[in-house]
C-alpha cells in the first residue's frame, strides 16, 4: 500500500510536469498550417483552379466593352491565364490581328508588333525576343492567345476577379492606336496588281481588290470583276463605268464575289450560274474626310475603297496633277470624282516636295491602282492629304463570312442603297414581308445605316396578314451603329416560322441630322436602272409605328431590308 501512494504521486508529478512542459515548450513550436492548395504542386493546383474558373461563365469588361466566355468561348489554361480566340482581338483591343500560315499571329498597337508562334512561349516585341508565360494555343481549328501576356506587353491594366469570374483590361496607353507610317504591302495584305484595259472596270477593280485585301493573308484569294461588272443587277456594260454602291449591291445580293479562275477577266463573257464563295454580310462607309477613321479602318479591316479624279486613263497617259518620278498624285479643283483606287497605307511625313502643286504640308496615302504593275511604284502610287477628293467615299468590307453562315436570304433590292426615303424626320419604321420557302429560325436581318450613329431597333412579325399584324410584333434585337454602311444584325433569339408562312422584318432607324433615313431601291430614270425590278417586294413604312402604309403609295420602291435563315 505504501509503495501504492508512492506510485500514485510519482505519476501526477510526472503529469504535472509533461503540462507544464507543453505549455512552455509548445508555444515556442507552434505553427500555422499551411492552405490546401499551397503545399500543393503548380502542376496539380493549377488545373483544379482553372477547372473551378472554366465551370462558370467568364466575364470580360475590355475597355469598357463587356464581353463573356458563352459567345466567344475564352477559358483559363493551365498556367492560370485567360486564353482569347484571336477572332476577338481586333474589335476587343482595338487593334490589328493577323494569322500567317496558319500559326504566327501578329498584333499591332500603338507603337507595338508583337508577334506569336504556335506553341512557343516566347514574344517578339518590335523583332526583340521576350518571354511569354502561355504560348499561342490551337483548340479545333481556332487561334487563342493569352490576354495576361498581351495585356502586359500592349500595357493594358489587366485584373481577375477569381470571386466573381470576371477579367478587367484597360489601355493605359494615352498615345496614338495607329502609327505615323503603315504599308499593308509590309505585311502581306494587299492582292496582286490588276490591269483593267480599255474597260471601265475601275470601280469593280477597287472594290475586289479591297475585300481581297480584307481577307489576308488568312485567304489569298482572286475574285472575278467580270462577274461583279457583268453579272450584277444593273443595266451596263464594262465600257459604262460605274461606281462603289454597285459593287456593296452585288455583294450585299449574294450574286457574288465569285472566283477570277471561274469567270475570268476581259473575254467579253460572264457566267450567270457561279454562286458566290463568300458572304459579305458589313460594309462600313467612312465619312468623307475622316482620315482617322480611313488610317484605322485599312490598320484593322484592309484596303480601303475610296474615289478620285484623274485625267489619266492608263499606266501610259501623263498628268499635270501626277509626278512620275515619285509616282505622286494631287489634284485640287472642283472636278467630281471619276476613278476608284484602294488605299492600302499612308505616310504622314511624305514629302510634299515630291508632287507637282504647291501644297501646305506633307503626308500621302498609299493607293493601290488598277492600271497594271507598269504604272507608279509597280502599280501603288501616292496620293496627297490635301487631293481634293481622295477620302470623300470610302468602303471597307468589314464583315465576311463563308458560304454556311445562313442558309437563305430573303430580299427584294438587288440594286441596293439608290435613294434615301423618309418623312422628314430623323427616324422611321420600315418593314418588308416575305413567304417562308421551308420550316426555318430567321436568325437575322440586314440594312443600310445611311448616316453616322444609327440607333435601330430589329421586330419580327409572325402570321402577317395585313397592317394591322404589326401590333403583334416581337423585339429581337437593338443597338447602334457608329458609321454608315451595311450591317447584318444576328438576333439573339431567332425566330422560328413554317413553311409558306408569312412574316415581317420590321425596322425602326433613328439617323442624326437626317430627314430621309430609309435606304430605298427604286428607278432613277437612268439607263443604268432600265433593269429594276420593283414588283418583288411587299413594304411598308410608318413615321410612328402605329399607322402603316404600302411603301408604294409613297414612292414606287422597294425597301432595302432583307432577313436571313437557317434550315430547322
Amino acid at each position: 500500500m505504501k509503495y501504492s501512494k508512492r506510485y500514485i504521486v510519482f505519476t501526477v508529478l510526472l503529469i504535472f510536469v509533461f503540462l507544464l512542459k507543453f505549455q512552455i515548450w509548445g508555444a515556442d513550436r507552434a505553427q500555422v498550417g499551411e492552405f490546401r492548395g499551397g503545399s500543393l504542386d503548380a502542376q496539380v493546383w493549377n488545373p483544379l483552379v482553372a477547372g473551378d474558373v472554366n465551370a462558370k461563365q467568364i466575364k470580360a469588361v475590355i475597355d469598357n466593352r463587356e464581353y463573356d466566355s458563352d459567345d466567344e468561348n475564352f477559358y483559363m489554361n493551365e498556367d492560370r491565364n485567360i486564353m482569347v480566340p484571336v477572332s476577338m482581338l481586333r474589335d476587343a483591343l482595338n487593334c490589328s490581328a493577323r494569322v500567317y500560315d496558319e500559326q504566327e499571329l501578329l498584333v499591332e498597337k500603338h507603337s507595338q508588333s508583337i508577334a506569336f508562334r504556335l506553341g512557343e512561349k516566347t514574344a517578339y516585341v518590335n523583332g526583340e525576343e521576350q518571354d511569354i508565360t502561355s504560348s499561342l494555343a490551337r483548340r479545333g481549328d481556332r487561334l487563342f492567345v493569352s490576354l495576361n501576356d498581351l495585356s502586359e506587353l500592349l500595357g493594358y491594366h489587366y485584373t481577375f476577379d477569381i470571386a466573381t469570374n470576371t477579367i478587367t483590361a484597360s489601355d493605359t496607353d494615352t498615345s496614338a492606336v495607329i502609327p505615323a507610317k503603315y504599308d499593308l504591302r509590309d505585311k502581306e495584305r494587299v492582292s496582286k496588281i490588276y490591269n483593267q484595259g480599255a474597260y471601265g472596270t475601275c470601280w469593280a477593280f477597287a472594290a475586289t481588290s479591297a475585300l481581297e485585301s480584307s481577307l489576308r493573308p488568312e485567304e489569298k484569294s482572286a475574285f472575278s470583276v467580270d462577274h461583279m461588272s457583268m453579272s450584277n443587277s444593273f443595266h451596263a456594260n464594262q465600257f459604262d463605268g460605274g461606281e462603289y454602291t454597285m459593287g456593296m449591291a452585288y455583294l450585299a445580293a449574294w450574286q457574288g464575289p465569285v472566283y477570277e479562275k471561274d469567270d475570268p477577266y476581259g473575254d467579253n463573257r460572264t457566267d450567270n450560274s457561279l454562286k458566290a464563295v463568300k458572304h459579305v454580310q458589313e460594309m462600313q462607309m467612312i465619312d468623307g474626310k475622316d482620315y482617322e477613321g480611313i488610317k484605322e479602318a485599312v490598320f484593322k479591316y484592309g484596303g480601303v475603297q475610296t474615289s478620285l479624279y484623274s485625267t489619266i486613263r492608263s499606266s501610259q497617259g501623263s498628268s499635270m496633277y501626277y509626278n512620275s518620278d515619285t509616282a505622286a498624285y494631287c489634284y485640287i479643283g472642283t472636278e467630281k470624282p471619276n476613278h476608284d483606287v484602294v488605299i492600302i497605307g499612308w505616310d504622314d511625313n511624305y514629302p510634299r516636295s515630291n508632287f507637282n502643286t504647291p501644297l501646305e504640308g506633307d503626308g500621302a496615302f498609299i493607293c493601290q491602282n488598277s492600271w497594271g504593275e507598269d504604272f507608279g511604284e509597280n502599280g501603288v502610287f501616292y496620293v496627297s492629304y490635301y487631293d481634293t477628293n481622295i477620302g470623300t467615299h470610302n468602303v471597307v468590307y468589314t464583315r465576311v463570312e463563308d458560304t454556311d453562315n445562313y442558309s437563305q436570304i430573303y430580299q427584294s433590292d438587288l440594286c441596293g442603297w439608290v435613294g434615301k426615303l423618309g418623312y422628314n424626320s430623323e427616324h422611321i419604321y420600315g418593314a418588308n414581308v416575305f413567304t417562308a420557302e421551308k420550316q426555318q429560325e430567321i436568325s437575322a436581318a440586314a440594312f443600310y445605316a445611311t448616316g453616322a450613329n444609327t440607333e435601330y431597333e430589329v421586330y419580327v412579325v409572325r402570321h402577317f396578314k395585313n397592317e394591322k399584324s404589326f401590333s403583334q410584333r416581337e423585339k429581337v434585337a437593338e443597338g447602334t451603329l457608329q458609321k454608315a454602311g451595311y450591317y447584318t444584325i444576328d438576333f439573339v433569339n431567332p425566330v422560328e416560322v413554317d413553311e409558306g408562312e408569312r412574316f415581317a422584318v420590321l425596322v425602326y432607324i433613328n439617323t442624326p441630322d437626317t430627314k430621309h433615313p430609309m435606304a430605298i431601291e427604286y428607278n432613277t430614270g437612268e439607263k443604268i436602272m432600265q433593269d429594276v425590278e420593283l414588283e418583288d417586294g411587299e413594304g411598308y413604312i410608318s413615321l410612328n409605328g402605329k399607322k402603316f402604309v404600302d411603301v408604294k403609295e409613297k414612292k414606287d420602291c422597294n425597301l432595302c431590308i432583307k432577313a436571313f435563315a437557317r434550315n430547322k
